[in-house]
């Protein structure tokens, strides 16, 4: 059986599973500290061949990716008409899928992909119901012939899960989710409820829709809900929830580790404006995140990679969020070299030790982050647009440097004293920077 074949050959190369530190604030591997670095390929079960998942999974481990977000089931209410032909259901008399009976065909290819993806060191991150499947969300109203039954959502998550063990998935458990009544609450607890009952060490989450952290209380409160994912989102006027979200996860009642799941895709629309997201927009996401409470991670995503768009297929959602690029094109967008810097740049200067310390920084822009350790010994400040940037820390105690982030030049920055506090001066190029402080006698 090939699904056998495919967990065989995983056991020879596979890692231990991904899990949560000591301080519930972020991950481990193996016993060290894993950042989730992630790509987003929600539709490439669906929508993708295994020759062209070997030909992404290549590039994308160049660029240091080392987890990927992917739906099993299709998404269906915003999608790239590219789909291969395989459904995850047989359908029944009158051509409609019959979530009762599974179809193995479908789940034999996603498993051998996933297995290539553990096999080049990735780890799969599943959800498991996108909210198109559940009755009364916002994405089924646009597909309601797709509504799962409630009593098919047990038998179908246990078949997932089961399916998927031995690779050591995370899962998130719903996909652009607002929970708008409690029976759609009820449909992704008895999926977490099954997915713990099998598997209770694999780590669970809620991925939600944009702009949105109101998180049901039964969920917030469950002892299976792992970490707190969220989207920042496509529309250009709320990318201040890169770190707006960051701050309202942090301050739930139950500490857990935050990842920004989905800031804008580059290139995606600006949501129903003329306009699409850069590189640049990727950095100021990824920076923002991390810097104010979402240290466990970061996902990036490309417009035409999420959805394995093909130049000259349909779209559904071309007047939200722009026509797609196809997949190859959009694969070697420069944006994602841009995460990859930032997350290197991110891990190997220790600064996931750091927590918000925006109250540190003397300025009336929010955009602005600054994020320091207990003692404050290493600081580092993201500054999206040049500007003078003032700190309540004494001058003369740090050694600061400044790193251009669309060139990755390195500079010495103008510091300043005024009265108490520290004036670093702007940078002289018009670009985003991050700038590093360093307590002097204090070894990085």
């Amino acid at each position: 059986m090939k699904s056998q074949s495919n967990r065989d050959e995983v056991k020879s190369f596979m890692v231990s599973p991904v899990q949560l530190n000591e301080t519930n604030d972020g991950l481990t591997r193996d016993g060290k500290p894993f950042f989730y670095f992630a790509d987003t390929v929600w539709s490439v079960f669906s929508n993708a061949v295994v020759e062209e998942w070997k030909e992404y999974l290549e590039y994308r481990r160049l660029q240091n990716f080392n987890a990927l977000q992917i739906s099993i089931l299709p998404v269906l209410h915003d999608a790239s008409g590219t789909y291969t032909g395989l459904s995850p259901f047989h359908p029944d008399e009158k051509g409609h899928w019959d979530f009762h009976r599974i179809n193995d065909a479908f789940f034999d290819q996603a498993e051998q992909m996933v297995a290539m993806a553990c096999q080049m060191g990735f780890v799969p991150v599943l959800v498991i119901l996108w909210n198109n499947y559940v009755p009364g969300t916002w994405a089924n109203s646009q597909v309601p012939e797709y509504s799962m039954p409630m009593d098919a959502v047990r038998p179908y998550t246990e078949y997932v899960v089961r399916r998927f063990a031995s690779y050591h998935p995370i899962y998130f458990v719903s996909g652009d989710t607002k929970f708008e009544n409690e029976e759609i609450v009820e449909y992704f607890m008895i999926s977490l409820t099954a997915l713990k009952a099998l598997s209770p060490h694999a780590l669970a989450a809620m991925h939600v829709i944009g702009h949105f952290h109101e998180l049901p209380q039964r969920i917030i409160e469950s002892e299976h809900l792992d970490l707190y994912v969220y989207q920042a989102g496509h529309v250009l006027e709320s990318q201040q929830d890169n770190y707006l979200l960051a701050e309202q996860f942090l301050n739930k009642p139950i500490k857990r580790p935050i990842i920004n799941s989905e800031p804008p895709y580059e290139g995606h629309g600006h949501g129903n404006r003329y306009g699409r997201f850069e590189a640049f927009d990727i950095r100021k996401a990824f920076w923002q995140s991390v810097l104010s409470g979402a240290k466990a991670g970061f996902a990036y995503g490309a417009h035409g990679v999420w959805g394995w768009h093909k130049e000259g297929a349909d779209f559904t959602s071309e007047s939200w969020s722009k026509m797609p690029f196809d997949w190859r094109y959009a694969l070697r967008m420069p944006g994602a070299w841009d995460a990859s810097y930032s997350q290197w740049l991110y891990t190997s200067h220790r600064l996931a030790e750091l927590n918000p310390a925006n109250e540190l920084l003397l300025s009336e822009y929010e955009d602005i982050r600054m994020a320091a350790d207990a003692d404050r010994a290493l600081i580092a400040i993201y500054v999206p647009y040049s500007q003078d940037v003032k700190l309540k820390v004494n001058s003369g105690e740090y050694h600061f440097i400044m790193i251009d982030l669309t060139s990755r030049n390195v500079l010495q920055p103008t510091v300043l004293a005024v009265e108490e506090h520290t004036l670093l001066r702007k940078c002289p190029f018009n670009t985003d920077v991050l700038i590093i402080g360093i307590k002097k006698k204090t070894k990085v």
